[in-house]
């Protein structure tokens, strides 16, 4: 609570990365309830614009070396959850 909470994704590509690469976060409250999209980068970052993570989530990754990892500022306790890394980098997925 209160410290940056980095969240690691790194992947594995049997294709080159090109523009067409997309990473998806996704949160799962730890009392269930819908999933919901909180970031995406397809060439730039792409922070929610709504939600309990507006304004909180930064990029850090670096799609060429296999990096898809966001922070998240100022975690609260009720930010409490799964959070789900997807990469999708065409044709290979």
């Amino acid at each position: 609570v209160g410290e940056q909470a980095l969240l690691k994704c790194s992947f594995k590509s049997s294709s080159p990365i090109t523009e067409s690469l997309l990473v998806y976060w996704t949160y799962r409250p730890l009392d269930g309830g819908p999933m919901e999209t909180i970031f995406h980068y397809q060439s730039i970052p792409y922070p929610t614009t709504v939600g309990r993570f507006k304004g909180r989530i930064s990029w850090v990754g670096n799609v060429a070396n296999g990096d898809a990892s966001i922070t998240i500022q100022s975690p609260e306790m009720s930010d409490n959850g799964t959070f789900f890394c997807s990469v999708k980098n065409p044709p290979d997925v």
